[in-house]
């Protein structure tokens, strides 16, 4: 039986050695440290009881529990390792030798995934596209790969030169993240990016994303239920959607790349890393209620435990070879143990040791930010570059942008207080009514005569006097305009799409601009 806690595991200049998880973070016995300089590659079996590791001449394998070494393999030139499913099986790679059992005879395959757990297995194929016709994705079922209906399912689009295809965890469905190398609109410099949902059961759809820019990153709850996408150009936006890719919560904007579902899929960790400062937002995606927001400066590495509890934030060499080293922190933003690379030397991998689903059962979420005996560090604030001439001047208080909050927390006409869960659910039941009743009326007989325009004009009602003077003129033109920007962008809301905040801003000015109109019609 595997260890009650998951161990870690390190490598680095220091050597290949475990460490005892939470709460004791000392050394483990079950591995004696080997020499950093000669281990290139390791790996847990899916359950955590195999360790595997290869020493420049060999690849060993261990049993977890008993400590004992159970193959010794002439492997030298092996670069990576891989457990079967049932731990029957370690597959290695090096220069190639293996034999073909089957394969997929499809011209021009760019790229494929397999899909994750049990049988049957699955596959997802990424063809590009040439000579005007377009890209597409095909969903198969190992091995019926041959006939022309052997495809689960199909998706073809453009505007696509790379992809990314995400399965998961139930083998049910793909997101695809399409990708061009350039942006012929020139919006951006990093190209376009679009995002496709594919299932199994043949449906396929486009992932509407309301900000504009570049997807960072886009993560399955480990239900298989919803995914969440962080998108747009800085500060980006983050939305949860379910499986018929509509909007089930919009975070709104922050400085992030990159998400992160728990293990058990209750808890969501939203952060910033690479150039961004390391903040992270930990959310309970149950309640959408957020539960701290600590910050872990110059990682390159995230993991969650597999109790669900732990996070693994660690800076490792290539990409920093400076300030090297690890954190164990609760999801309350406490940090539990800390360890430091010394200056002179490197760290190189450090990941948990795996379970299998259900040894760790999900917990109850908690907001108080649990003990610690490490003393907490406050994150340094790097100010803004001033100019010299500036420097001796007052700071004024701008932005290039506003943030926007999540949903759950703008402000609603009337009322300054953020919105329940329950009052979030009303308010989309409410919109989705609104939107049908909308679409009744616009099914209606189309050889029905419109009703007669009411003899007196109402307050809203644009009249299309003139006054002779070329400027009223003007701003009574400019006025109209605007009401019927802001009478679209109703329209728009009332269907149920998610707004920006300055397209609300603008609904809000509806009164003063009618107020402005007919002040300057009642002067005609």
């Amino acid at each position: 039986m595997a260890p009650s806690t998951p161990l870690l595991t390190v490598r680095g200049s220091e050597g290949l050695y475990m460490v005892n998880g939470p709460p004791h973070f000392t050394e483990s016995t079950v591995l004696p440290r080997e020499s950093g300089k000669n281990c290139k590659v390791y790996t847990f079996s899916k359950d955590g009881t195999l360790f595997a590791w290869g020493d420049g001449e060999k690849i060993n394998i261990i049993n977890v529990t008993n400590k004992r070494l159970l193959h010794s393999f002439n492997l030298p030139k092996a670069v990576c390792l891989e457990f079967s499913p049932k731990n029957t099986v370690l597959a290695t790679w090096q220069p190639y030798t293996n034999t073909i059992t089957n394969k997929l005879h499809l011209q021009k395959i760019s790229d494929f995934v397999l899909s994750p757990g049990p049988q049957p297995y699955k596959v997802a194929v990424y063809v590009p596209g040439s000579k005007g016709a377009p890209s597409f994705v095909r969903l198969y079922q190992y091995p019926n790969f041959d006939g022309p209906h052997a495809a689960l399912a199909n998706k073809s689009f453009f505007k696509a030169d790379k992809v990314t295809m995400l399965w998961n965890k139930k083998a049910t469905a793909v997101l695809v993240i399409a990708s061009t190398d350039v942006d012929k609109t020139g919006a951006s410099y990093y190209g376009e990016q679009t995002l496709h949902y594919i299932a199994t059961n043949g449906e396929s759809a486009v992932v509407q994303l309301p900000k504009n820019g570049p997807i960072y990153d886009v993560v399955w709850n480990s239900s298989s239920a919803e995914f969440c996408a962080v998108y747009g150009f800085m500060p980006a936006k983050a939305t949860i959607f379910n499986l018929k890719c509509d909007p089930v919560f919009d975070f709104g904007t922050g400085p992030r790349n990159a998400a992160y579902y728990s293990p058990h899929g209750h808890i969501l960790v939203l952060a910033g890393f690479g150039n961004l400062r390391g903040q992270m937002e930990v959310w309970d995606v149950k309640n959408y209620k957020l539960i701290s927001k600590p910050v872990a400066s110059d990682s390159t590495y995230f993991a969650w435990c597999p109790d669900g509890e732990h996070i693994l934030t660690a800076t490792c060499a290539p990409r920093l070879r400076v300030n090297n080293g690890y954190k164990i922190w609760h999801y309350t933003g406490s940090v539990l143990h800390k360890y430091d690379v010394p200056s002179n030397g490197e760290l190189w991998q450090v990941s948990w040791q795996p379970f299998l689903d259900g040894i760790f059962p999900a917990k109850t979420i908690t907001y108080q930010a649990v003990p610690s005996d490490v003393p907490s560090e406050e994150p340094k604030v790097a100010t803004a570059y001033r100019p010299p001439a500036l420097r001796n001047k007052p700071i004024t208080n701008s932005k290039l942008h506003e943030d926007e909050p999540p949903q759950n927390m703008k402000p609603q006409p009337g009322n300054d207080k953020p919105l329940s869960k329950t009052a979030l659910k009303n308010q989309r039941k409410h919109e989705a009514k609104k939107a049908a009743k909308q679409e009744a009326r616009s099914d209606k007989s189309p050889d029905l005569a419109p009703a007669p325009a009411p003899q007196s004009t109402p307050r809203n009602t644009l009249s299309h006097s003139t006054s002779g003077d070329p400027e009223i003129d003007r701003k009574i033109k400019n006025l109209r305009k605007k009401l019927k920007a802001i009478e679209q962008l109703k329209e728009q809301a009332a269907t149920g799409k998610q707004l920006e905040k300055n397209q609300l801003e603008k609904i809000q000015k509806e009164k003063a601009l009618l107020q402005e109109l007919e002040d300057l019609e009642l002067g005609i």
